[in-house]
């Protein structure tokens, strides 16, 4: 029962990038999903729901957290952090408005230019992050720009097991986990309310709902016409609340995360 795969997305729907080792926080890994592509006039959020062109986008997140970007057909872009209360931005990320520092224009033109429109591309800094929905977790739990927690596990079982129904392998980047884990039977993870991997504590918050995301072969960006997973998740995955498939966690505290690590459900 260990650790098997750690990935960090240092733009929210752009490309992940997959580690040996992290640090990890109340807000996930170091450095996930803390910058974020935004529509220049409304602030709304970009994701490959809306933009499938994101999927080519590499964002590689550097030791002083700024950003290396490149995408086929652009040259290379460094882009520095902004200063963390200067040219701020309102933006919209689902029911959450919030004021977060812009990039700066040059981000913005090579971001614009990928996308085809007036982009802006944003950063978090940790004293704007959002709390989490009502009831979701603790007051003090706080998000970046993930969709809703900190953390997404992935039981790699749970996965063969889904593929075995599909009737193909379905690549693990589709559900675009940050943990995962193997050694358990599938769908063990549903049980699960704490875990310790290495010497960090993890809560189990809910399961994740899924969406058309997944039904994008991240090999070719490209939506799959027969919406699988989606279609064989809703057939016996369907809850309350959505088709459900990986479960939401949040740290305990801080520490730092490395492939092969035992994996030990507390309760």
């Amino acid at each position: 029962m260990r650790l098997t795969a750690l990935y960090r997305y240092p733009v929210k729907s752009a490309q992940g990038e997959t580690l040996q080792a992290s640090a990890v926080e109340g807000l996930g890994l170091v450095g996930d999903r803390r910058w974020m592509l935004v529509d220049e006039a409304s602030g709304r959020f970009h994701t490959q729901r809306n933009l499938l062109l994101l999927g080519r986008l590499s964002a590689q997140y550097s030791a002083d957290g700024g950003l290396n970007l490149s995408a086929p057909g652009l040259p290379p872009l460094y882009v520095p952090v902004p200063a963390p209360d200067s040219d701020l931005r309102g933006v919209v990320i689902w029911k959450d408005a919030l004021r977060v520092p812009d990039a700066g224009e040059a981000a913005a033109r090579w971001v614009s230019e990928l996308v085809g429109k007036p982009t802006r591309l944003v950063h978090v800094p940790d004293h704007r992050t959002r709390p989490l929905g009502a009831g979701d977790g603790e007051p003090e739990d706080r998000v970046a720009f993930a969709d809703g927690f900190p953390l997404l596990l992935i039981n790699q079982a749970s996965v063969d097991d889904l593929s075995r129904r599909v009737g193909r392998p379905m690549a693990m980047l589709r559900f675009r986990p940050n943990l995962v884990v193997e050694g358990f039977e599938a769908y063990a993870e549903d049980g699960w309310k704490r875990l310790r991997i290495g010497d960090v504590t993890f809560r189990v918050a809910k399961p994740c709902a899924r969406c058309v995301l997944t039904t994008i072969d991240p090999a070719t960006h490209e939506r799959d016409s027969d919406r699988e997973p989606l279609n064989t998740l809703k057939g016996y995955r369907l809850q309350e609340g959505g088709i459900m498939f990986g479960q939401n966690v949040i740290s305990e505290g801080r520490g730092v995360l490395e492939l092969g690590m035992a994996v030990i459900p507390l309760e």
